[in-house]
């Protein structure tokens, strides 16, 4: 068995898979760049070794810095986690060339998987059906435009050595093309450094179904059933689940045997995901599902899996590297119960799903099963990575009681400054439909208005907020919040801001402290039920409820803090990024919902669009170049202004 190991990732999946390594009895060493000095990850692992600056291409990127690392301190072998280089077969192999063991499949394997054209020819070669598509070598744009046209829209363009998401854009019609083509390459050069696509018949129903698959160094590959991660938004996974709802016994063997076959065919060591895509129109049919593409690697959605089979899978990975076969024949592994994943992202899903950067002055997670993080309260969020703040996993011996307990769960989140998308989270998976199973990958799209709110804060929490700021209703709770005292006059009223709106609520004679069973303060105003209770963060400055696991932030203007927005037109940079394409020239005109200019950061593109009909008064961006947050990139001014 491996005794020590070098975790080449960070995060929650550096913490998760150390959890699993010191249960083992295995040493862990971890790497980290500037931003990660202080994290979770670094401070968990038994070593930590720092390998360069906070970009990714200058850390967590740099293969021949972890190998270093890695005989630096004597560590055998080298797990890579997910994302970064853990589907690089060319570091995988350097690993192996330096006499360390690569926790992950073959080199050659990996290769066989990681170009999307080449991985569909194999898979028709072993008899596993694929979507209808153009896979050729003729990148040329006249080329792509006459396969898309002759497919038939819509289609959807992805970068061939993609993942995640990343470089792919859905086309509805032949005007959209051109635009579309470009904006995947140069999402695929800048995220992959390959900018070549191959194009798709786009499902017009489509499920997004996942299975399992594990093989060991003797020839034995399994699967663990699978998982349904159709719940997406920009083809980015938002709920994942297993088993898949609607799932039939026949079904299930057809697909499941399928990703067997896929595994074979590049005869598959460790972890792996074979990701399908069905045409649910009809239901689940074995007919209307095809292969998509392997993941090569540990998937983020692991977790529900873990639940359902009582697997440990990075334990089955340490295993398997060291030489073990599998703990578990197929005959030994069996669906018990159902569990859910929810991923939580520090972004404001009322501005479009902008990432949210800062530091987590206060961050609970509540009630759930499981939480898989590598963040703390008084954490950074930096900019430089994805900015996931956790992983929440329900489970249930039913459906709907995995969907009561991840409401449940998703209900006692509380984090602020940073937004989150803890109340879209909750929306959607208590949304009747989502209940019923009815969901495909345009459902986030299709009840976009009853799931991304901006809502505002409620008469309940407008008095509670006020009834916090007022230190004679604190005099019998303990401890004191910061910023009180005892002995503070009382107030009939107080002014508070929120939202850029400015209340003055007055107090009733029904006020009424108490303490959560969390052990925060809550209070419940006035007639308020028990589902408006509202736990609470208070410092000098700032009153915030937690509610259905969004924050409400309010302001005491009366300590002189004021509430103020950027000038109508004026274009600010919402965080650090670079300059990917800009769209327009000072003096020209637009109207409202034109892109000016892309952003990409975080790993993603951002289209910022002019705010009105307008003329470009001002223009402070070019390709290419490095913006700060709040960096006025253009300014539009109404016509004849």
């Amino acid at each position: 068995m491996i005794k020590s190991l070098l975790i080449a990732n960070r995060g929650e999946i550096a913490c998760r898979i150390i959890r699993t390594a010191r249960a083992m009895g295995v040493r862990t060493v971890a790497v980290y760049s500037d931003a990660d000095a202080k994290a979770l990850h670094v401070r968990q692992a038994d070593e930590a070794v720092h390998i360069g600056a906070s970009p990714a291409r200058e850390s967590y990127l740099q293969g021949e810095k972890i190998i270093a690392a890695a005989r630096a301190t004597g560590a055998e072998a080298i797990h890579p986690g997910y994302g970064f280089l853990s589907e690089n077969a060319d570091f995988a192999q350097a690993v192996i060339d330096a006499g360390l063991i690569w926790v992950g499949p073959r080199p050659d394997s990996i290769r066989a998987m990681g170009l999307k054209d080449a991985a569909k020819e194999r898979m028709i070669a072993a008899g596993v059906p694929v979507t209808p598509g153009y896979l050729g070598e003729d990148q040329s744009p006249d080329r792509l435009r006459a396969e898309a046209d002759a497919i038939g829209y819509p289609v959807l363009i992805k970068a061939v050595a993609g993942g995640g998401g990343k470089g792919m854009r859905r086309v509805e019609a032949a005007g959209d093309f051109a635009d579309a083509l470009a904006s995947c390459k140069r999402e695929a050069a800048s995220s992959f450094g390959d900018d070549r696509v191959l194009i798709e018949k786009y499902i017009l129903s489509p499920r997004h179904i996942e299975v399992q698959v594990f093989g060991d160094t003797h020839g034995n590959i399994v699967h663990l059933f699978e998982r349904d991660c159709s719940l997406q938004r920009r083809h980015q996974k938002v709920i994942e689940e297993a088993p898949a709802p609607g799932m039939d016994a026949a079904t299930r063997e057809a697909i499941c045997g399928a990703a067997i076959r896929a595994a074979k065919a590049v005869d598959y060591v460790g972890a792996g995901t074979i990701e399908f895509i069905a045409d649910a129109s009809e239901g689940l049919r074995a007919d209307r599902i095809w292969f998509m593409e392997m993941n090569t690697r540990l998937q983020v959605e692991h977790p529900v899996t873990e639940e359902i089979t009582g697997v440990d899978l990075v334990e089955w990975q340490l295993r398997v590297a060291s030489g073990e076969p599998l703990p578990k024949r197929q005959d030994e592994l069996e669906i018990n119960g159902w569990a859910m994943e929810a991923r939580l992202y520090a972004e404001d899903p009322a501005k479009g799903f902008l990432p949210s950067v800062g530091r987590l002055t206060h961050l609970q997670f509540g009630l759930a099963r499981r939480i898989d993080t590598g963040v703390e309260q008084g954490a950074e969020v930096s900019p430089f990575y994805d900015p996931m703040i956790a992983k929440v996993v329900s489970y249930g011996f039913d459906r709907e009681e995995a969907i009561d307990n991840l409401v449940q769960a998703l209900n006692g989140i509380e984090v602020w400054p940073i937004k989150t998308n803890a109340a879209f989270l909750r929306r959607a998976a208590n949304h009747d439909e989502f209940r019923a199973g009815n969901i495909d990958t345009a459902f986030i799209a299709r009840h976009e208005s009853q799931v991304i709110i901006a809502e505002q804060a409620s008469d309940n929490e407008w008095q509670a907020a006020a009834r916090l700021a007022l230190a004679d209703y604190w005099q019998d709770a303990a401890p004191l919040p910061q910023g009180f005292r005892l002995n503070a006059a009382a107030a009939m009223h107080v002014t508070l801001v929120c939202g850029g709106e400015s209340r003055t609520v007055r107090n009733g004679a029904d006020a009424k402290l108490m303490t959560s069973d969390y052990g925060y303060p809550m209070v419940l105003a006035g007639d308020v039920t028990e589902s408006e209770a509202f736990s609470t963060f208070v410092d000098d400055v700032h009153i915030v409820t937690f509610s259905g696991g969004r924050a409400t932030e309010f302001v005491r203007s009366a300590r002189g803090t004021a509430v103020g927005t950027a000038a109508d037109g004026a274009i600010l940079s919402p965080m650090p990024g670079r300059v990917t394409a800009v769209d327009v020239a000072a003096g020209d005109s637009v109207t409202k919902g034109q892109r000016l200019l892309t952003l990409e950061a975080m790993k993603m593109e951002h289209a910022l669009t002019a705010p009105f009909d307008g003329v470009v008064a001002e223009l402070n961006a070019t390709p290419g170049a490095q913006v700060a947050v709040e960096a006025l990139l253009v300014r539009v001014v109404a016509a004849g202004q």
